[in-house]
């Protein structure tokens, strides 16, 4: 892949050798027009056939190799606006370019990015929209191939981005710097083999990554939770042999403000995932390697914040195990005691993550945070819901509900709220503890959201989002087809980007 280099450019230009353009046009009634003054622009003769492809109502793009002159080659994309258009586009679009241009001999980009007043309606701010575009050609460049034996050094990538406002331009290739770092550092940790990344391994790599961009790392050990009295991270964790680990993420703001929010992230960190003895089919293991993927995301966004600086306090909490099989591994019908002091009855040993969840969620009330989040991929039964391409979300705090769904809108890294009612709770009922892990078949994301609500401060605005479908690999865009996908981290980035504006 590519080693990009992202630069604004207002005005004048000029092509050099091995160079490429990408240059939108808009599908109305002004196409043929439009598409003679990128001639003139270029200073090329588009072919007959070319140009007819380019105005039927099948063809959107149409690739012109230019031997006389420069550019070498130019990819006339057109686009059109309407019920279908989203604010995905550009970026779906672009990451799908660049993938397919890996192999090039290019050294450099140019992007013409189309006039904002042609999608003004569908973006909250110009600088967002010219995101979109880095962020296209950021996620698109993703790789996991550090176990490949051959493996290609990136090759320079200059990449040119053409519009007409440079200083927002500017902003939004700093920003997304930051936020592909954090999305990175995510994928890497969601793609890596359970064989080399249990408990104690993710909380090695979140310390060193992290300490690194000046965040303070606490790691918690088995014995240190025994005496923090952690029943439900130690009873998921103790089939294994590499026993669980409590990692605490702190990133306070240099700059000291009263008016400044506390945020706590919590993300589920289960390394690997076999059901326990309520053993998973095969097919249901391939993907549990990603069973952390609510670990990740925290990780991943606190690195970006601190790489942003953001103004608000951030506590990351996650509580990471290994759900395993051998002599000393939590059995059906277990009780067990966490450490807010309430007991679970063990139902499911496949329902170990809102196990780990409850004592994460009960210290991170403890910090007294105006807010928590938690991500985890937690529920098969809500991606049977909602789909790959849409997480869960679960409120009772309605504030915080329509900003982070309107901050998905913004990102698509979209969320649909689903129902918090107390008649949910009648699922994990007990008649031996005071909850029972197995919330039953019928409304199984929801009856697990209400489960994680026991352990949660109700004076503190909670919102839990079930990542289990977005999280995984899916064909719905050109940037989350071959990798487990970050899910989430564009989403709490411009979320946590929006409260430091309030400030």
């Amino acid at each position: 892949m590519f080693s990009l280099n992202f630069k604004p450019n207002v005005g004048s230009y000029s092509f050099k050798p091995q160079s490429v353009v990408v240059h939108y046009l808009l599908d109305d009634k002004d196409l043929k027009k439009n598409l003679k003054s990128v001639e003139r622009k270029f200073r090329i003769k588009i072919p007959v056939l070319q140009e007819k492809n380019i105005l039927s109502k099948k063809n959107k793009q149409i690739n012109i190799s230019n031997s006389r002159s420069r550019p070498d080659n130019i990819c006339i994309h057109k686009f059109k606006t309407g019920d279908k258009f989203t604010v995905d586009y550009f970026r779906n679009h672009l990451a799908g370019f660049i993938h397919n241009i890996s192999n090039d001999e290019i050294l450099t980009l140019h992007i013409f990015i189309p006039d904002f007043s042609q999608v003004k309606i569908y973006f909250d701010d110009e600088e967002y929209y010219y995101r979109t575009f880095i962020e296209g050609l950021s996620l698109g460049n993703y790789a996991f191939d550090k176990y490949k034996k051959d493996t290609a050094k990136p090759k320079n990538l200059t990449v040119v981005l053409h519009s007409q406002d440079k200083k927002l331009l500017q902003n939004a290739i700093i920003k997304n710097r930051a936020l592909i770092e954090g999305i990175t550092f995510t994928k890497d940790l969601q793609n890596e083999p359970a064989s080399s990344l249990r408990p104690f391994e993710l909380a090695d790599r979140i310390k060193t990554t992290l300490t690194k961009a000046g965040l303070k790392v606490t790691v918690v050990d088995e014995k240190d939770m025994k005496k923090r009295n952690m029943g439900g991270l130690l009873a998921v964790g103790q089939g294994s042999d590499a026993k669980p680990r409590f990692i605490i993420i702190e990133y306070k703001p240099k700059i000291k403000n009263k008016s400044l929010k506390k945020i706590a992230l919590v993300g589920k960190g289960v390394t690997f995932d076999t059901g326990g003895y309520c053993v998973k089919p095969w097919q249901g293991m391939l993907e549990m390697k990603g069973d952390m993927s609510g670990a990740a995301v925290v990780a991943g966004t606190m690195l970006a914040a601190s790489k942003m600086k953001f103004q608000n306090e951030i506590l990351g909490i996650i509580p990471a195990a290994e759900n395993m099989i051998n002599g000393e591994a939590m059995r059906p019908g277990d009780i067990v005691k966490t450490s807010s002091g309430k007991t679970i009855e063990v139902g499911h040993t496949d329902a170990e993550g809102r196990m780990i969840l409850s004592d994460a969620l009960h210290y991170a009330s403890k910090q007294n945070p105006d807010e928590i989040i938690d991500f985890a991929t937690l529920t098969g039964a809500c991606a049977v819901a909602l789909g790959l391409g849409v997480a869960g979300l679960f409120t009772k705090n309605d504030r915080l509900a329509e900003e982070l769904y309107k901050t998905g809108m913004k990102t698509y890294d979209r969320l649909r709220r689903l129902p918090m009612w107390d008649d949910y709770h009648k699922g994990n009922e007990s008649k031996v503890a005071d909850v029972n892990n197995d919330g039953g078949r019928w409304g199984g994301a929801i009856t697990a959201a209400k489960f994680l609500e026991n352990f949660v401060d109700k004076k503190i605005p909670w919102a839990h989002i079930d990542i289990a479908g977005p999280a995984v690999a899916n064909d719905l865009t050109n940037y989350s087809k071959d990798y487990m996908t970050g899910f989430g981290v564009r989403l709490m980035f411009e979320y946590l980007s929006g409260l430091n504006s309030k400030n």
